[in-house]
């Protein structure tokens, strides 16, 4: 983190690292799976159909956690795909800002967001429920978020906790319902990573 957080480095190592990182944790997993068992990505979900119902519904279930980034004061202006160096990115110039700007898009909007969608579908396979609101796929990924992020037990932290996994249970029972998992890769892209 220090390397990365590092201005005096060139953009260009920190943001590999960093993007490499993520997509270790975000992508490499899924992609070697729908390799393996010859599965196109949109097998889950990634069609035109129901996109803007998956869209509207996955901000409606983001708007408990939206709610909490402005109650709780955190909130310090709408940058879509904020990581950590987007500012270093931008200020690098072309063609380095355009590159770097089409990695985060790919790796902290698409992958982190469509990663969830894969590895809810295939809990979902394993272990199917006969109940339409509970769902193990959910539940699971509502509960990795919670993990790959710093947990709080003050006030706040236990809203932050709550409305977090509201967001990521409710988004993926949105793509459960609409079959489209592009309501996932855009909340990632315009919400989670951006205020």
């Amino acid at each position: 983190m220090g390397f990365v957080k590092d201005s005096d480095i060139s953009i260009i190592p920190r943001l590999l690292l960093n993007a490499g990182v993520q997509f270790g944790i975000a992508g490499l997993g899924i992609t070697i799976v729908c390799i393996l068992r010859k599965e196109k990505f949109t097998a889950f979900g990634l069609t035109r159909k129901n996109a803007g119902k998956a869209a509207v519904g996955t901000f409606l279930c983001f708007i408990p956690s939206i709610c909490y980034i402005f109650a709780s004061g955190q909130f310090d202006g709408y940058r879509p795909f904020s990581i950590l160096v987007t500012n270093d990115v931008l200020a690098a110039g072309f063609p380095v800002s355009v590159l770097g700007m089409a990695l985060i898009v790919i790796v902290w909007g698409f992958f982190e967001g469509f990663n969830y969608a894969v590895i809810c579908e295939i809990i979902d396979r394993r272990y199917p429920s006969e109940n339409q609101w509970l769902d193990y796929g959910a539940i699971t990924c509502g509960i990795i978020c919670l993990l790959f992020h710093p947990l709080s037990f003050s006030f706040w932290g236990i809203i932050e906790l709550i409305t977090t996994f509201i967001a990521i249970y409710g988004m993926l029972i949105v793509k459960k319902k609409t079959g489209n998992a592009w309501g996932c890769v855009l909340a990632f892209c315009f919400i989670w990573n951006a205020l």
